[in-house]
């Protein structure tokens, strides 16, 4: 996999960049999903770059900065080739644990400096507080952010899993790029209100999860360190409940010919000219399962029949738990 896939890159926004219609999320590489390869996770964001993926998604609590320093070695002397995709603000402790959440001007500030020295570059493409400070007005935030892109540190703003409200305060402050948030066959909550206010807004959809963390792709938790065992939808009765939903997706896939994750991934681009599927593939094989999605065109009958067949409100289970579930400014 080492030439550039001929495709039509999509906009991230009224005034943002253009890119590569999937991005690579790179959180996976750094322990969320159990052990990782570290020369396998450099190996695939290259070959993402070789195939001409623009965005890379990483953050700066993604293994306490380790995911940073990886991406850094990754596009080094490849920088021109790459738009960095930044979340900033969960706190962790020295033992993993998730502390909180800090969105003040003085804390964007300081976790930028240090993404700067653990990526080795000069400025972040798309800088995005990773979800809403309850205790800090995000115009704030967003205000932190406008200075470090005046200072020349980041280029754009993006946000994540925030709601309507948030979404059009922040873009009272600065111009936003994108909204990064959970959308898939399963998962789609953001069709109500928040996927027409962008629209109306001029702001694209950077969209994660797109294969529900691997369970439309028949992938599930292996091991203690993979976060996915303590989430609702891969936990006891709701598990079993939700295994028809990948033997629906299996049939559907097979009567194309597909594997089920490059049906998944071609479902999410085909709802929107604005939307970038962030693929989460830890391994050269996967990502190249994933880009292989962008061949794949559904008509609307066939987008219609898709979403009969997995309806998400057959879905068992929350995408998070109850306690990270309140702290979802998007589902407010």
């Amino acid at each position: 996999m080492t030439s550039k896939t001929a495709v039509q890159s999509r906009q991230l926004g009224a005034g943002g960049p253009k890119v590569f219609p999937l991005a690579l999320g790179c959180m996976g590489m750094s322990g969320m999903y159990g052990d990782a390869d570290e020369s396998e996770s450099i190996a695939t964001i290259q070959a993402a770059l070789d195939a001409g993926v623009t965005l890379i998604d990483t953050g700066d609590f993604y293994g306490m900065g380790h995911n940073e320093m990886l991406v850094g070695r990754a596009v080094k002397g490849r920088r021109d080739q790459a738009l960095l995709s930044v979340k900033l603000g969960a706190l962790r402790g020295p033992d993993g644990a998730w502390l909180g959440f800090d969105g003040r001007p003085v804390a964007v500030k300081n976790f930028l400096s240090h993404s700067l020295t653990r990526l080795g570059v000069d400025h972040i493409d798309i800088y995005r507080p990773a979800r809403l400070d309850a205790n800090v007005p995000i115009e704030d935030t967003i205000g932190a952010i406008a200075d470090l892109v005046k200072a020349g540190f980041v280029r754009y703003i993006g946000l994540s899993e925030v709601g309507p409200e948030t979404i059009r305060r922040a873009q009272a402050v600065h111009p936003i790029a994108d909204l990064q948030i959970e959308y898939s066959l399963i998962s789609r909550g953001p069709e109500n209100a928040i996927f027409p206010l962008l629209e109306k807004l001029g702001i694209g959809v950077t969209a994660y999860g797109v294969l529900s963390r691997g369970l439309l792709s028949g992938s599930l938790p292996a091991g203690q360190n993979d976060f996915r065992g303590h989430l609702p939808r891969f936990t006891g009765e709701n598990l079993t409940r939700n295994l028809w939903l990948m033997e629906t997706l299996n049939a559907l896939a097979r009567e194309r010919n597909l594997q089920p994750s490059q049906l998944a991934i071609a479902w999410v681009l085909a709802k929107g000219a604005s939307i970038v599927p962030v693929v989460g593939s830890r391994k050269r094989t996967q990502l190249e399962e994933a880009l292989s999605a962008l061949t794949v065109s559904l008509s609307i009958e066939e987008l219609a029949r898709i979403e009969k067949a997995i309806p998400a409100s057959e879905v068992a289970g929350t995408r998070y738990a109850a306690q990270n579930m309140a702290m979802l400014d998007s589902e407010r």
